[in-house]
């Protein structure tokens, strides 16, 4: 459940950097701002959640309740 968590996120990055870029070229300016920055929050989100630590292990390991592969 957690990876499909993780994949929506990644999915929701990419989708709200395009709207960005769409909004930008049509001219504006703070939405698009506000937007890439939600999509780089969501994306600091998914790396700490996917990044091990000096053992191996990551944060989605230990919420699967196993140990690293």
């Amino acid at each position: 459940m957690l990876d499909a968590a993780l994949s929506l996120a990644m999915l929701v990055s990419i989708a709200l950097v395009a709207g960005a870029v769409f909004l930008f070229r049509r001219g504006e300016r703070q939405r698009p701002v506000l937007m890439v920055t939600l999509a780089a929050i969501v994306l600091v989100n998914v790396v700490i959640w996917t990044l091990p630590d000096k053992q191996g292990s990551t944060l989605v390991g230990a919420a699967k309740g196993g140990s690293p592969d």
